[in-house]
């Protein structure tokens, strides 16, 4: 055996082995070339089987009847570029006049299979240019967030695309979210992931956890406010409200209507505010809805009334004020009393893990994709982590936020300690975090120990 065999059979095993413990290291190594080849061979054939090309013009073919030679073949797409990424590759096609973009959206698990990749997603660039992004392996098995991220002001990338580009949350553009999913779907470590990228920016996090704080409690040291208890959270909102009112009223004093001033530059918002009175924006986190919402007797109802009355009050009117709704709950129907609907169509970025009916899937994504429903639906209960995001414009794609351990948050949180604003209407609901309170019994049958 010369030694050129037995180079070519460890750089065979070697990519085998690669395969099928480290994908992404495979693709990187060898996958992309051997993607990119197969893709230039039989993209012609390919797109003719699937009906992606048009017949040749009518002055193609005369001027093949008059110079007497064969009849020109059907056109596919012209590939105006080809790039190699870290998960797949991207093409940019040109359609030819007849085509629509919709052809290749439904002809994507035709080229997934016709081109050997994992999966392949559409979406139209513009008028006549579609992007084609495939992926050669399973990116959601094995979520790697990449090192460099688009970071911007309230902006957190979150969670990885099945297409593999990074899914954020931006509430500059989408304020208000709703999270949904069954217990041991995911949405604590989701939560994680967005509490760890809000961590770092100068913004307030204000907090709701009515399981007595198990949840967020111990990422207390980030937050500005916490609520464990319906009673404690209602006296929360209404501070929310008040300060969401001073803050109109700051606007207001330096909306700068003059005749001098460009319309551009006329104070809307608190982002049109200059830098040093801008106030600090707000993400309000809410872990379960659904306990804000339940009630047993009167004086329950009146609570449940007036927290979902400033929640209302709050996903109407707190955008332009600099606050942002994230609410959090394993169902969100009209079950659950009335102006929860209300509320539910303020929430525009909508987030679903796996549930336990179609119900719940059609609760965040009836009204907005049919699609989104059947994909939610069918996310396997050995899936943790996998969730369906959407918005009200159709638009969804399957993603997987990394797994963030609490300690990793909880680190993450202390170290940016320091950046935690002090709200006045807010200051009687910041957290105590000088000790642990012990459990005033034991949680076991068993005798205590004795020295």
């Amino acid at each position: 055996m010369t030694w050129s065999t037995v180079a070519l059979l460890l750089v065979v095993v070697t990519a085998g082995i690669l395969r099928w413990r480290r994908p992404a290291w495979y693709w990187m190594t060898f996958g992309v070339t051997f993607a990119a080849l197969r893709v230039l061979v039989r993209y012609a054939s390919v797109m003719d089987a699937c009906g992606l090309t048009v017949p040749p013009s009518r002055w193609r073919l005369s001027l093949a009847r008059m110079t007497n030679r064969p009849a020109p073949e059907s056109r596919p797409p012209r590939i105006l570029r080809m790039r190699p990424t870290r998960t797949g590759l991207v093409l940019r096609l040109k359609l030819r006049p007849g085509q629509d973009a919709f052809d290749v959206a439904a002809a994507t698990d035709r080229l997934r299979h016709s081109f050997g990749m994992y999966g392949v997603t559409s979406r139209e660039l513009r008028s006549g240019v579609v992007e084609l992004r495939m992926t050669g392996y399973d990116v959601l098995k094995r979520v790697q967030m990449p090192a460099n991220t688009d970071r911007a002001s309230m902006r957190v990338p979150v969670a990885l695309r099945e297409d593999g580009s990074v899914h954020y949350r931006d509430y500059r553009a989408i304020p208000h979210g709703l999270t949904l999913g069954a217990t041991e779907s995911g949405k604590s470590v989701y939560q994680r992931n967005l509490v760890a990228g809000l961590a770092p920016m100068d913004v307030a996090l204000v907090g709701i956890d009515c399981k007595q704080g198990v949840e967020l409690f111990p990422l207390a040291r980030r937050f500005s406010a916490l609520a464990d208890n319906p009673d404690t959270a209602a006296e929360l909102l209404d501070g929310l409200v008040a300060h969401m009112e001073n803050v109109y009223q700051l606007i207001r004093a330096h909306q700068r209507i003059t005749v001098g001033v460009p319309d551009a530059e006329i104070a809307a918002d608190i982002w049109d505010l200059p830098d040093d009175i801008r106030p600090t924006p707000i993400v309000v986190l809410v872990d379960e809805v659904a306990e804000l919402a339940l009630f047993a007797t009167k004086d329950e109802e009146k609570r449940r009334d007036r927290i979902i009355t400033a929640l209302v009050r709050l996903a109407q009117l707190g955008r332009a004020a600099g606050i942002y709704l994230e609410i959090c709950g394993q169902r969100f129907g009209s079950e659950l009393g009335k102006g929860i609907t209300m509320l539910r169509a303020q929430l525009t970025g909508r987030t679903t893990h796996r549930v336990n009916d179609e119900t719940s899937a059609n609760m965040a994504f009836g009204d907005i994709s049919p699609d989104a429903v059947l994909a939610a639906i069918q996310i396997p209960a050995d899936a943790r982590g996998v969730a369906v995001a959407g918005d009200s414009t159709g638009g969804w794609a399957r993603i997987r936020a990394p797994h963030t351990t609490l300690r990793q948050a909880v680190n993450i949180c202390n170290r940016h300690a320091d950046r935690t604003p002090d709200l006045p209407e807010l200051a009687p609901f910041r957290p105590a975090i000088a000790g642990v309170i012990p459990a005033p019994a034991p949680l076991s049958k068993a005798e205590p120990a004795t020295a």
